[in-house]
């Protein structure tokens, strides 16, 4: 590779003259153009025996099993004389080293075209590297400092952002293996965008790394966005978080080439996405900074037992999920509406759109909350090339924590005019962030009984945690001045998706209880008619069904496999619901939804 052996000779030269025992790597990007960078790695002052080398199998804030040992070959490894030592693999992310002098010096090569929070991406507009994608470890060396260099291209105009303490030019440091493999980098030719917060020693600065094909208008014009989020979520637990370094970072790609995505960490956050801010980006993308900003109180502070110390090597199981993704998916469009970055109309459709994927799902009469959570390995970003039955299985615990914020939200502010969701945040907060003391679904039960009673607490997690009852939720949103209702429109419950040629194919698993999974309707069935009467598209399709009364029962021909059947199908009246304001509403319970939307 171009200038590859000047770039070892140089890092490991310069390695002598550091006093503290420190991790050192290097990564360059000479072969960008196709999708490869080379990484160094030198560990010094090891004892006698065998040293174990390793790359991750999954990355902070994902659940499932990755293997990035996949993307990495050209592997060799030396002694501080450049000799060769004698390496083992008892497994495909493992290298097992002796025959060293107390020193190992690791070179490879590593190929990354996945733009997003989880792996790397290498081209020559960009460097988006996530640590554990990147570079191997040494798990018994995990309390040393790590410093790393970024050995950037002098054509490609690259700056570096990354949440880790810069040294100087282009080396930066993390205190241990936990932080530095939860501080991911982007490179390129970004813009800086920032936003001071807090006085004295509460002082941080906020930061956008942005890159995009688009103008500094827009850029401007999206961060202040961001601005008004982030002072929104610090209202609802009274203060920031302490940021190492004393700022925050968004690292944002905003390129063709990469991946819907967002991922947090200690103080930054991955947001990959296609589309440009002129495109459609700017309110498409804005949701995921709601969402990631407000982990950083609620997931990278107030942290799950169950995930502490993040584990490399294995998928990462808690049961803590609903709380910790789902309840920061409930404030992120809530802090959308409170901001005015939605309106109240779109906050309650989206609120509707997620009601309606949970409590509707048959996965309920399965799993609770708790079990929803633990099956994140099988869903978080995991492959299999097997189907799945998630129809009638699983409703994922961003979806179902949300709508479980939601109600405790609603309840709390329907058992007394001074208790909410954002209170009890504080509180957990004060005793569970602020000191750092991970959690567990016992602390949560027992912060909640302090709070707002024994009674309250023992009735939610009883029903609504430990089982998977579905809340009054026509109760809770009357209390607010908004009405629920259902659409009242005659169904079957199939989904249906067009085929070029016109036909109706059901293009998923069918859910248990819907009148197509009782008339015996699956997945890949084509409908050739409904009542005798046919349809080429979408819109003929709904109106056949519509024109049937509820409760009647009707022949419906489809095909299966290559062979006509027929089937009786009852038409069923729709389940989903609507969300609207009450067009009368009592004064009580207009003034409690316009404080908890915070609505003048």
């Amino acid at each position: 590779m171009r200038y590859f052996s000047l770039i070892i000779f140089l890092f490991f030269t310069l390695q002598s003259g550091f006093a503290q025992i420190r991790n050192k790597y290097s990564i360059s990007f000479d072969n960008a153009e196709h999708h490869e960078a080379n990484v160094t790695a030198t560990f010094t002052n090891l004892q006698s025996g065998t040293v174990s080398l390793r790359m991750s199998r999954t990355s902070p804030g994902r659940y499932a099993l990755h293997e990035f040992a996949k993307n990495i070959y050209n592997v060799k490894i030396t002694d501080s004389r450049g000799k060769k030592v004698t390496v083992t693999r008892p497994n495909l992310h493992q290298w097992d080293v002796t025959g060293h002098d107390g020193t190992i010096h690791v070179y490879y090569t590593l190929f990354g075209d996945r733009g997003d929070g989880t792996y790397s991406q290498i081209d020559e507009t960009h460097a988006i590297i996530n640590n554990p994608a990147t570079f191997m470890y040494v798990p018994k060396l995990k309390d040393r400092p790590v410093e790393i260099l970024y050995v950037t291209r002098n054509d490609l105009g690259w700056k570096i952002a990354t949440q880790m303490e810069r040294l100087q030019g282009n080396s930066f440091r993390a205190p241990n293996l936990q932080y530095f493999m939860d501080s991911p980098a982007l490179l390129s030719n970004h813009v800086v965008k920032e936003h001071k917060v807090g006085e004295g020693n509460t002082a941080h600065t906020i930061k956008m790394a942005l890159h995009h094909n688009g103008t500094d208008q827009e850029a401007n014009e999206f961060f202040e966005s961001i601005k008004k989020i982030a002072e929104e979520e610090k209202q609802v637990f009274g203060d920031y978080p302490s940021f190492e370094n004393n700022e925050y970072i968004f690292l944002a790609s905003f390129m063709p080439q990469v991946s819907r995505d967002g991922m947090e960490h200690r103080n930054s956050t991955v947001i990959t996405n296609p589309k440009s801010l002129s495109d459609g980006g700017m309110k498409d993308n804005i949701g995921t900074f709601a969402h990631e900003f407000f982990h950083a109180w609620n997931v990278e502070r107030i942290r799950p037992l169950s995930l502490e110390p993040f584990d490399f090597d294995k998928a990462n199981i808690s049961e803590e999920l609903w709380f910790a993704e789902g309840i920061t998916s409930y404030y992120t469009n809530l802090i959308l509406c409170r901001t005015g970055i939605i309106s109240q109309e779109e906050y309650l459709a989206k609120l509707a759109t997620t009601y309606n994927k949970v409590w509707n799902s048959p996965a309920l009469q399965f799993f609770t909350p708790r079990e929803m959570s633990r099956k994140a390995p099988f869903m978080d970003a995991a492959v299999s090339i097997d189907p799945i039955n998630t129809e009638n299985t699983y409703v994922s615990y961003y979806s179902y924590g949300n709508m479980l914020g939601l109600a405790l939200d609603l309840s709390l502010r329907d058992a007394k005019d001074d208790l909410s969701l954002d209170d009890f945040m504080k509180l957990f907060w004060t005793k569970y962030g602020k000191t750092e003391i991970a959690y567990t679904l016992d602390n949560l039960y027992i912060t909640l009984r302090e709070y707002a009673g024994s009674s309250f607490a023992d009735s939610f997690f009883s029903k609504y945690i430990n089982s998977s009852e579905v809340p009054d939720f026509k109760k809770l949103f009357g209390a607010v001045a908004i009405s629920l209702k259902t659409e009242e429109d005659p169904y079957i419950g199939a989904e249906i998706e067009f085929t070029k040629n016109g036909l109706a194919r059901i293009s998923k698993y069918t859910r248990l209880g819907t009148p197509a999974y009782e008339a015996g309707l699956e997945k890949e069935d084509v409908i050739i008619s409904i009542g005798n009467k046919s349809f080429s598209d979408i819109d003929q399709y709904h109106e056949v069904v519509n024109k049937n009364k509820i409760g009647k029962k009707v022949v419906l021909q489809y095909k299966r496999n290559g062979t006509d059947r027929t089937t009786y199908v009852k038409i069923e009246e729709n389940p989903k619901i609507t969300l609207t304001e009450h067009t009368k509403p009592n004064e009580k319970a207009l003034q409690r939804r316009k404080k908890w939307l915070k609505q003048e």
